[in-house]
């Protein structure tokens, strides 16, 4: 299946440049254990490392805003790879830092490609991955602590549009190259209430969207498997047939 075609990388690598969102107090760290020679005269490393489970390229778990449902560890694997679209909005996000991904996308796209396959991986592209690591143009601000949050400003999906999702369509995710799947002005992230609270996880900071067709793509989205996680550092690829 797997034997001809290109896999690309969707993930970004975790370093102390990781975006996190401006209230995490610390961001990704990485400590040196052992480095060098060891006494028996071979080369030896050992790290290790501490980070938020939401920040970089990740995935929201539906217990992160909805009690009692999926964590981390319970999501099954057929949940997390599949078949996938790229929904392309970046034409009407790249200048609209505010911009709510709509019913229209998802109509406009369908009039153009068909049907939007059963138990699909659905994935936005706004066009914002251009701009990560940098978090005045990726965050709309740099600011870090409580009062930044109000200073946030990138795309996301239109809570309108996740309850229709949920009414008409099957899916098993939602992922997008922007640090939320609800847009940065969002007060309630109600786009995650609504989702998660159906066990639909999301993939956030996704990478590399615009080296995807919008469509005959599969991919494999696996999260650090962390008991009763609320989310994870997510590394998540996709296979391209020629």
């Amino acid at each position: 299946m797997f034997t001809n075609g290109k896999w690309i990388d969707l993930s970004y690598s975790f370093s102390n440049e990781t975006l996190y969102w401006p209230n995490n107090a610390e961001g990704f760290t990485m400590d040196t254990l052992f480095e060098g020679m060891t006494p028996g005269g071979y080369f030896y490393s050992s790290y290790g490392f501490c980070a938020p489970e939401h920040g970089g390229t990740h995935l929201d778990a539906p217990v992160h805003f909805a009690e009692g449902k999926k964590s981390v560890d319970q999501l099954s694997l057929q949940q997390l790879t599949g078949t996938a679209i790229v929904v392309d909005v970046s034409a009407k996000a790249i200048n609209n830092s505010d911009y709510l991904i709509s019913i229209d996308d998802i109509v406009s796209w369908e009039k153009e490609n068909g049907p939007i396959p059963d138990s699909v991986i659905l994935l936005f592209r706004t066009g914002y991955g251009k701009y990560y690591p940098d978090a005045t143009k990726y965050f709309g601000t740099d600011k870090k602590g409580d009062s930044a949050i109000a200073l946030l400003h990138f795309p996301g999906i239109d809570p309108q549009l996740a309850e229709w999702l949920l009414k008409n369509k099957t899916i098993k995710a939602v992922g997008l190259d922007t640090p939320s799947i609800d847009y940065g002005q969002s007060a309630d992230f109600k786009t995650h209430r609504i989702l998660l609270a159906q066990n639909i996880p999301a993939f956030e900071n996704v990478a590399n969207l615009d080296l995807l067709p919008i469509k005959n793509i599969y991919v494999v989205a696996l999260p650090m498997n962390i008991k009763k996680g609320s989310g994870a550092p997510l590394h998540i690829i996709a296979y391209i047939p020629n």
